[in-house]
């Protein structure tokens, strides 16, 4: 038991590549919880508040990411920097194109310079190796601090960069104002709980809530809780032991497997990041809530939509409001046309796929969701629309719509297009329905769980906020079991390595 507890401390106050932070780890709510107790000492003076959160935040990054807490360090300063530019001097137009262009070019050296070096090998049969010359210029400063044959990616680096590029864009169109401190600047963009994984902040909603005093009503507290306990359910119970038990074997030899099982893991995978990133956002929103601030919510029931449109309406909703208003618009939007409206919204979602990821596998996941996009814009004009049968008609677009959304995650999950080929393979040649009895015995405690899922993603919202409002309604002693009860639960499927959550790669 001591040496349980050294091993935590440790891991607290020394930085470990194999073991982050993560919000799933003891050691991380060993952290937060001697945050609060700083906190409660802090909180009346907004200026002593919001200095005290941007160090733990930042503290909290060096644990998950080490000496990347720099480039964070850096991106603050400079986009800080931008930002006064932007509302002293003329020629704001060039201002924001140098910020923007700034941003994507460090977004990019990190996270496509690998991508964009293999794809000209391929076109010009060359052999370029990557070399880190960002590393080799820190190496000149301190010895051997940088490995310059790789570049390895820093985590959040997406979500923090598009948080920047969103407050700059929002400056020069009139919609923010200027954050004059540094200090405030920086909280922004480096607050702890959205910080890694989103959700993408607006300035104009995040900022103002810097200067408030800090208040916290007793169903506000509640309702953090509940939404803490869901997601870390959501996480471990659900999307990890998935992932372990089946989604993870599956897609690393799918011809071992047959196609019944090949096309659970496909179901199974939609089922993870569902919980695996809405369990990480309900976890964001819950400690925000608890230390006085509200951060957007990011997903709605989205396999319960009834179209793509839809779809995109519930997942991820602070990067599809991000592409759409910082891409999408600026491209025309639907202003010119139904064939320029089609190719924006290609554009759109082929560069919504690739900043998902540096590999092709993500562009054909983006041209996936774009081409559906495109064809249900197009039916929408010229066929007529059904009036009979609203019911039936809703629960066959919901089926649908999850169909073609899952089968576009495979390549979103596929280590390789060999993998991709090797699934579907099985899924048409080797499917044999006798044998999903035998797996049910050979699964047993996936396909229980497998079926929570399938709960979880379909119980109607209406009665999931019926829940929450139980829950948040019920006295201390009555919500203090109900989360013991939980917690114990995913005490009990955690693995002894945790997992990561699958959004913190991008």
């Amino acid at each position: 038991m001591m040496s349980r507890w050294q091993h935590i401390v440790e891991q607290i106050w020394t930085y470990h590549p194999d073991e982050p932070l993560f919000y799933t780890s003891l050691a991380f709510w060993v952290v937060f919880t001697v945050l609060l107790g700083g906190y409660s000492l802090v909180f009346r003076k907004n200026v002593v508040r919001n200095s005290y959160l941007l160090l733990a935040s930042w503290f909290i990054y060096y644990q998950m990411s080490g000496t990347f807490l720099a480039l964070l360090v850096f991106s603050c300063a400079v986009n800080y920097a931008f930002g006064l530019a932007l509302a002293k001097y003329k020629w704001k137009q060039a201002w924001l194109s140098f910020a923007v262009g700034f941003n994507l070019l460090i977004l990019g050296y990190f996270k496509y310079t690998y991508f964009f070096v293999e794809q000209a090998n391929l076109l010009f049969q060359t052999d370029w190796e990557v070399f880190n010359w960002v590393g080799w210029a820190l190496n000149q400063i301190v010895a051997d601090m940088v490995d310059v044959q790789s570049i390895l990616l820093p985590i959040g680096i997406s979500f923090y960069t598009f948080q920047a590029i969103s407050y700059l864009v929002d400056l020069y169109r009139n919609e923010t104002n200027v954050v004059k401190n540094p200090l405030d600047f920086s909280f922004y963009l480096s607050f702890f709980p959205q910080l890694v994984a989103g959700p993408i902040v607006r300035a104009s909603s995040f900022i103002p809530q810097l200067y408030q005093r800090f208040r916290l009503k007793q169903k506000e507290f509640s309702h953090a809780v509940f939404l803490i306990v869901k997601g870390l359910f959501k996480k471990v119970v659900i999307a990890d032991f998935l992932a372990i038990n089946l989604v993870d074997r599956v897609f690393e030899a799918p011809l071992a497997y047959s196609g019944v099982e090949n096309l659970l893991s496909v179901y199974a995978y939609s089922i993870q990041i569902y919980c695996d990133f809405s369990g990480y956002t309900d976890i964001a929103i819950g400690l925000a809530l608890i230390l006085g601030f509200k951060i957007p919510v990011n997903f709605n029931s989205p396999y319960q939509a009834s179209s793509l449109t839809d779809f995109w309406h519930r997942w991820h909703i602070s990067l599809s409001l991000w592409l759409r208003d910082y891409l999408y618009i600026p491209l025309g939007g639907n202003r010119k046309g139904a064939v320029r409206m089609h190719i924006n919204v290609l554009i759109t979602m082929l560069l919504g796929g690739l900043w998902h990821g540096a590999n092709i596998r993500f562009l054909l996941w983006g041209a996936i969701h774009g081409l559906g996009l495109v064809i249900e814009k197009m039916a929408r004009t010229y066929l007529k629309p059904i009036r009979r049968w609203k019911t039936l008609r809703k629960g066959l677009a919901v089926f649908v719509t999850f169909q073609l959304v899952s089968l576009a995650w495979i390549f979103f999950r596929a280590r390789d297009y060999s993998i991709v080929q090797q699934l579907f393979y099985q899924m048409t040649h080797h499917f044999w329905p006798e044998n999903a009895l035998e797996g049910l015995s050979v699964y047993g405690w996936v396909w229980g769980v497998f079926l929570v899922g399938i709960l979880l993603i379909w119980f109607p919202s209406r009665q999931k906020e019926k829940l929450r409002g139980k829950f948040v309604g019920l006295p201390a002693w009555g919500q203090i079991p109900i989360v013991v009860g939980i917690l114990l639960l995913v005490a009990l499927a955690a693995q002894s390595s945790l997992l990561p959550f699958i959004y913190f790669r991008f």
